[in-house]
């Protein structure tokens, strides 16, 4: 595979198919180099509430699920913030769960005007389907990258991984109104869904390059027999395609970033550090107070449970010196491909 080189529908399923891809994921890498040489960005990720409106039927905080629900004080969440930025974190990740109540968007206005003007960390957002002019307030405050995942660009897996009022057209225009609205914007995909075909996942990553997205963050599904979804899969090892789909998504995509998530260490230990080897260049250490992320476990055995902000870091470091890779402190980290975008 040249660097250059045009990829078709064809060829992103004949790469999906292919049982050894250590070429593919060597090119990946040192296309990945030449953008960033081997430096990876933080986004110290403060998963403030898993309060949740919406009944997703994957999630482990759907709003039907029986779990101690709770929301960090703005008070704890500045002090994740403050962490992040006296360690040199550059940019972190304000998450929640969903939930539209008129005070928590103006909680949210409040609490980002604030980390503004305490820290020059950049702020992105992923609290799922949002008003435009909620995500516009919001960016004039301060936030400049939002993460929507789509989960599936299949409207028919779409439909039936979420109950019948969330429609798949409102996810479509919520991105089309953050790209309107100046947003740097990432969104992604689950990989080995149930009814999932590697068609769907070819399909996922020209979705990907028509929408003229920034950043990516898609991962393996990991199933929850504690909620409705509980089919099995169509596909097998889904650690291997989401490898497979990161070197895809950086050779097809080239420029955007392209987070390592963490679900990928649930079928291996070092799976983001093979992700990062394949094409990645963002990670996304929880700043989570350790106390609450118990309660955030959007699918089982989720990593990192039982560590602290400051046990996450030591250890990320020691995982990227393994690796060669290098982290850069003090820096966003933007997607060059949202300047090349927004200057079309």
């Amino acid at each position: 595979m040249e660097k250059e080189i045009f990829l078709s529908r064809d060829d992103l399923i004949y790469f999906l198919q292919q049982k050894d891809s250590k070429d593919l994921f060597f090119k990946a890498n040192e296309y990945t180099k030449k953008l960033k040489k081997d430096f990876v960005h933080f986004r110290g990720i403060i998963e403030f509430s898993n309060i949740c409106q919406k009944n997703c039927l994957y999630c482990a905080l759907r709003k039907d699920q029986k779990i101690n629900r709770y929301t960090m004080t703005k008070e704890e969440i500045l002090s994740c913030a403050m962490f992040a930025w006296k360690k040199g974190y550059g940019s972190i990740v304000l998450q929640s769960a969903e939930l539209t109540i008129p005070s928590r968007i103006s909680f949210l206005m409040d609490l980002i005007k604030e980390i503004k003007e305490k820290t020059n960390l950049g702020i992105t957002l992923s609290l799922g389907e949002l008003d435009e002019d909620v995500l516009l307030d919001f960016f004039k405050r301060g936030a400049h990258r939002y993460l929507l995942r789509i989960e599936s660009s299949n409207k028919k897996i779409y439909e039936k991984i979420h109950p019948k009022d969330h429609k798949f057209e409102n996810r479509l225009n919520c991105l089309l109104n953050l790209k309107k609205i100046g947003y740097q914007v990432g969104t992604g995909v689950m990989i080995g869904l149930p009814f999932q075909t590697i068609q769907d996942l070819a399909d996922d990553l020209i979705f990907f390059k028509k929408m003229d997205i920034d950043m990516l963050g898609m991962g393996p599904y990991v199933e929850n027999k504690n909620t409705p979804l509980k089919e099995k899969a169509i596909l097998k090892n889904p650690f291997d395609l989401s490898i497979k789909m990161i070197a895809l998504a950086r050779l097809f995509l080239k420029d955007i970033n392209i987070a390592a998530t963490t679900a990928l260490q649930v079928f291996k230990l070092n799976g983001r550090e093979i992700a990062l080897k394949a094409g990645a260049n963002i990670l996304m250490p929880i700043i989570t107070p350790t106390d609450k992320r118990k309660d955030y476990l959007i699918y089982p055995d989720k990593p990192c449970v039982n560590e602290s902000k400051e046990e996450c870091q030591i250890c990320l470091e020691k995982r990227m010196k393994s690796i060669n890779k290098k982290i850069a402190y003090d820096e966003y980290g933007d997607s060059a491909h949202y300047f090349k975008r927004i200057k079309k």
